[in-house]
């Protein structure tokens, strides 16, 4: 398909051409917090910045919920950024849409950021959320039995390598994934890649010094904690939606996860939107395909809470 016409104006104002090798990690997330945390979002009657131990020290979170009886499930979400850029206000849009669409809460993460704090910092942090949560997110009002992970584009690596991590390292037990065009592989080589290597806001280049940021030494792109595609046993894993977009570079990597996830006995939904670029999620605003991929996200995870 073409690009869809309500994402090139988008793309346009957003540009792809963002030399990045010019641009210390301080600079480019102030820019990309100027590109991102201004959309706005509907109101919610909780937001509230609150803090989780960590084996860093505390992690800042953000709760978003609205107003609902009993204990809420809940989604603990991961923001994109290339583990380098990124905070709670770059996503405060996407989690207030999910928080309303879904029906229950969402504790943004605002774990540890590369170059500062290289792998395995972040994935260290997203766990160790995840964990506080299910033993004390009811001091919370939270449902600590109703537990699901989330993320987008580097968020959605967290969130898959959180799901692993809680399968190999006893708990806790989730209900679902949500893997928005996660990163799955340190490689550059799939058609996806080559396809979308430049012109789609995400580049090829981009990738490439994310990853050489992310990493304290390349061969650790080889442990499945950061290439969750490399895993070698995928099985027993919590339900997966997955949902790709047709000009991004990292769709393939994200597609072929959700089929060693499918091989392996676990159910997965996948959904490849067709017209869209990497970051179409948080246009929700803008574009009707990302309404689309909002309404399906809301769907699944309101299922797989409702389940059992």
């Amino acid at each position: 398909m073409p690009l869809d016409p309500q994402v090139r104006p988008l793309l346009d104002a957003l540009g792809s051409d963002l030399d990045l090798e010019t641009l210390a990690p301080d600079v480019f997330r102030k820019l990309f917090r100027q590109l991102t945390g201004t959309r706005g979002g509907p109101d919610l009657s909780r937001v509230e910045d609150r803090s989780v131990p960590g084996p860093g020290g505390d992690v800042r979170v953000r709760l978003y919920a609205d107003a609902a009886p009993g204990p809420l499930p809940t989604v603990v979400y991961f923001h994109g950024g290339g583990f380098v850029v990124g905070d709670l206000d770059t996503h405060d849009t996407q989690c207030r849409h999910l928080a309303r669409e879904a029906g229950c809460a969402v504790v943004a993460v605002d774990y540890r950021l590369a170059p500062e704090h290289p792998f395995p910092a972040g994935v260290d942090d997203a766990l160790a959320v995840t964990r506080w949560l299910a033993e004390r997110g009811s001091d919370w009002g939270l449902d600590p039995g109703r537990l699901a992970v989330a993320g987008d584009s580097a968020g959605g690596n967290l969130a898959a390598v959180t799901a692993l991590r809680c399968r190999t390292e006893s708990g806790p037990s989730l209900r679902h994934q949500l893997l928005v065009y996660p990163v799955t592989d340190h490689a550059f080589d799939t058609p996806s890649y080559a396809e979308n290597a430049e012109g789609y806001f995400l580049t090829r280049n981009h990738m490439r010094w994310f990853w050489g940021h992310y990493l304290a030494q390349p061969q650790d792109g080889e442990r499945a904690e950061a290439s969750p595609l490399r895993a070698p046993d995928l099985s027993g894993l919590a339900p997966a939606t997955v949902v790709t977009a047709e000009f991004d570079p990292l769709r393939d990597e994200g597609e072929a996860y959700a089929a060693r996830l499918r091989e392996a006995g676990n159910e997965v939904h996948l959904e490849r939107f067709d017209g869209m670029i990497h970051g179409f999620f948080g246009m929700q605003d803008a574009v009707d395909r990302a309404r689309e991929a909002l309404a399906l996200a809301a769907s699944r995870l309101r299922a797989a809470f409702a389940a059992g």
